[in-house]
């Protein structure tokens, strides 16, 4: 075994990765990554301390939540980039060690103090399985707590971007992780963590929705291009949308297109994006088929979060692909962060598109999306009616992840095979798998209604909460909605979580469950929460209609 991961959906046998990632980390990344975020607990131990005296360090606060982010499957495979951020880390162990006085014993995690010639052997050492007798449940807890945060870290770390911060997300990150040092711990302080981290996992993805309507305003109801134009085009992909506000900014005027890829769709939706004429349209799918797509594209790439597949080999746009941010992949051009408030200079990746040939039609049409909350709610009276007067039955939230597997055309089917009273609500990449279905409407209501991307996925809960009040419901589960969840990484984990916390039960997950889960806590997720797996199209929706 050369290394251990089971943060993702589609981990080897459903049981973990051991020789190299399905998602095409080498052993050498994963273990690094590992290091890394033995090395962040550290520093979150120390700056925990740091902020019961009001001296947190601001440094460490954004370096916890970078590094957790880098962490994510599909963010970062360039194991010296990752070295880096180690050696970051272990610097800034030190300053905020010289800062405290001498302290109670400390976690190793803290006291750790190696030299780069001792990163990789370390890096075996402190992974999932660092404690071989440790209590399987303990394990199964913490790293579904490890998890959740990381997904938490992605938020914060759009949030920030664009100049939100919250101080109590970044101390309970912080304690949290402080947390997971402990080796006394026991499950029933790790299944309280687990769900404080659902609860936190809200407030971070409210954090994030504030961040993006004061900022761009609430998404519309808007109808975007899936053809390509004459010009040269920028294809950028992710999830920050300050990163492709930036860069719309530095390619008005350019002759340069800008296309979004995968989970930037929704940039479309909100006004202050929209307004560019040169954001053209949308192409491709779910960034599981960017093999493929991204060699007819012909100009450049633009990575801005997670989401990334390693080309092949001979891949012909290897060397059309930017990096920023959390992102990491070896040979790939990379984009400095902003200093001092400055922006992002894209000016290298613009030059670039200029040498391109447009990019070739793979598609044609357009589709429609733009139903975040604030959108919904205003259709609130019009949705009503139509439940009251049983022209909707039911609502199905068919939201998260898409990924590889075959198992996964599961949500196509159910899409197709779902009674043309029911609507589908929406958000992240798993739309990709029915949003260009000719599904129709339901009284002008469309039958699939995109909230936007996985980050987005607070809209459909407060949909929901706001259709329990306006019903005069007292409990959110009497409401006519089915649960039908896709999962793939960390940022389903918090949502997950974030949605037990609001007290939503019998949620479907699918395709399979998480490795991570024990039997017994998978047990307790079921006898408590109602969590259950998928089975086929037609015997679940047997059951989702009855």
């Amino acid at each position: 075994m050369s290394m251990f991961c089971y943060q993702c959906q589609e981990t080897a046998q459903g049981t973990g990765c051991t020789l190299k990632g399905v998602c095409g980390k080498t052993s050498e990344v994963a273990n690094l990554e590992d290091l890394l975020l033995y090395v962040t607990r550290g520093v979150a131990v120390y700056n925990k301390l740091l902020r019961q005296q009001q001296k947190a360090s601001t440094q460490a606060d954004k370096y916890i939540y970078d590094s957790l982010f880098v962490t994510i499957t599909n963010a970062n495979f360039d194991a010296a980039d990752i070295r880096r951020r180690i050696g970051e880390g272990l610097r800034l162990k030190r300053t905020l060690a010289a800062q405290l006085p001498a302290a109670a014993p400390l976690p190793e995690e803290c006291l750790w103090e190696g030299a780069p010639k001792d990163f990789d052997e370390k890096a075996a050492q402190v992974g999932v399985l660092r404690s071989p007798d440790e209590d399987e449940d303990v394990r199964s807890l913490k790293e579904m707590v490890h998890y959740g945060i990381k997904g938490m870290a992605a938020y914060v770390e759009h949030a920030a971007n664009l100049g939100y911060r919250s101080d109590e997300l970044l101390a309970f990150m912080q304690d949290a992780l402080a947390e997971l040092t402990r080796d006394d711990i026991g499950v029933p302080e790790l299944m309280e963590l687990t769900m404080a981290t659902g609860r936190y996992g809200v407030k971070a993805m409210e954090l994030l929705d504030r961040a993006n309507t004061e900022s761009y305003g609430n998404p519309e109801i808007s109808e975007v291009s899936l053809g390509v134009r004459s010009n040269p085009g920028i294809l950028i992909s992710g999830h920050d949308l300050k990163d492709i506000e930036e860069l719309l900014e530095q390619t008005e005027g350019t002759g340069v297109d800008v296309y979004t890829h995968g989970e930037m769709l929704p940039a479309h939706y909100y006004p202050k994006l929209k307004k560019y004429k040169h954001l053209v349209g949308n192409y491709g799918n779910a960034w599981w088929q960017q093999k493929e797509e991204f060699e007819t594209f012909n100009g450049p790439i633009l990575f801005t979060s997670n989401c990334i597949v390693p080309p092949r080999v001979n891949a012909s746009y290897t060397d059309r692909i930017y990096v920023t941010g959390a992102c990491g992949l070896e040979g790939a051009h990379h984009i400095a962060d902003r200093e001092d408030g400055k922006t992002k200079d894209f000016s290298r990746l613009i030059a670039h598109a200029k040498r391109c040939a447009p990019p070739e039609a793979i598609e044609s049409g357009s589709l429609v999306g733009g139903f975040a909350h604030a959108q919904v709610i205003a259709l609130a009276d019009k949705v009503v009616d139509a439940v009251k007067s049983g022209a909707i039955r039911k609502f199905f939230v068919l939201a998260g992840c898409d990924g590889r597997m075959k198992s996964r055309e599961y949500y196509t089917e159910l899409a197709k095979k779902l009674p043309k009273d029911c609507v589908i609500l929406t958000a992240g990449c798993a739309k990709f798998r029915y949003n260009k279905l000719a599904l129709g409407d339901i009284n002008g209501i469309p039958r699939v209604l995109d909230a936007g991307q996985c980050n987005d996925s607070y809209s459909l809960a407060v949909i929901a909460l706001t259709l329990k009040d306006v019903f005069g419901l007292d409990d959110i589960n009497s409401l006519p909605i089915v649960y039908d969840i896709a999962w793939y990484e960390q940022k389903a984990v918090i949502v997950l979580l974030a949605l037990l916390a609001l007290g939503v039960k019998n949620i479907h997950l699918g395709p399979t469950l998480p490795g991570f889960l024990s039997p017994n806590v998978k047990n307790v997720l079921v006898e408590q929460f109602g969590i259950a797996g998928i089975t086929t199209p037609d015997e679940d929706l047997a059951k989702f209609i009855a």
